[in-house]
């Protein structure tokens, strides 16, 4: 009985680092939602809900939620759709297919910022790759101010988003392919299954828990995307990049509304609880088609 209670102590350590670093601020980020603290000030007024009425109003903010909506639905379609194409075509451990995993995989163990300014060279207008390569094969035409057009610009970020983390949903997806048993395949081509029949029958509802983790995933991956943007684009051209976090963090540090931005987290939060668990409901594997 002594041993079984002294294996709680080791949940201690892991229990006061998620108090301290998420349950705190976010209490803290919550009593700072009702204040008009501007960061700096030692003293602060209670204001109620005035702060998350501001928010519910700004017509910033609206467009910082719409702009997220179409990042995280263009990073998740392309992200998932590419990627298991890919894992399907590299599923077998042949020594080529490993090289071109970890050669697909490298991109994600680069930081952010990193990725954010590969991407700036990329799509620079005068002397970016992308342009060049569209002037090089004779499509000239369908050069464009990447970063600079408001209307393209959101979805050019995204692009460098799924690109830098493509290599590792093909991990996931490779992982789950592989612990479908091969008799399950093979019995569906001794009944005259073709390629697709198999994979729509038999493949994709096993590998209905990775595609689930990786849509997740790749979900709250494109919330957090704060680093990427800052560094490309800073919110703009003409708020055509504002996301959330980028209009959390311009409340906070440049405009120094700390309750502003304290509402608008709360929300932040409120938002990725909700996208996330709608997606959970939809993607469970028991209500997927078989």
């Amino acid at each position: 009985m002594g041993v079984r209670k002294s294996i709680y102590w080791f949940f201690v350590p892991g229990l006061l680092l998620y108090l301290t670093f998420f349950i705190y601020p976010t209490l803290k980020g919550l009593y700072y939602s009702f204040t008009d603290w501007d960061g700096m000030s030692e003293t602060l007024n209670f204001v109620g809900l005035r702060n998350y009425v501001n928010v519910a109003e700004n017509t910033i903010f609206h467009k910082a939620l719409g702009n997220n909506l179409k990042f995280m639905f263009s990073v998740v379609i392309v992200q998932t759709l590419v990627s298991l194409v890919l894992a399907l075509l590299l599923v077998r451990n042949t020594k080529v297919n490993i090289g071109l995993r970890a050669l697909y995989f490298f991109p994600t163990i680069l930081s952010s910022a990193a990725v954010g300014f590969i991407g700036t060279y990329l799509y620079d207008p005068n002397s970016g790759l992308l342009n060049a390569v569209l002037n090089q094969v004779g499509l000239s035409f369908l050069s464009n101010n990447w970063l600079g057009d408001p209307s393209i610009a959101i979805y050019s970020v995204a692009g460098i988003q799924a690109w830098a983390h493509i290599g590792q949903m093909i991990i996931l997806f490779v992982a789950g392919l592989h612990g479908i048993p091969e008799e399950l395949n093979e019995a569906a081509r001794l009944d005259g299954g073709n390629r697709w029949q198999i994979f729509r029958f038999v493949t994709w509802p096993l590998l209905a828990p990775a595609a689930t983790l990786v849509i997740a995933y790749t979900t709250i991956q494109s919330f957090k995307a704060f680093d990427l943007i800052y560094v490309m684009t800073r919110g703009g051209p003409s708020y055509s990049t504002e996301i959330l976090s980028t209009y959390i963090y311009s409340a906070a540090f440049q405009n120094y509304n700390f309750g502003h931005a304290s509402a608008a987290s709360i929300y932040f939060l409120a938002i990725i609880a909700l996208v996330t668990f709608v997606q959970f409901k939809a993607l469970r594997s028991d209500k997927l088609p078989n």
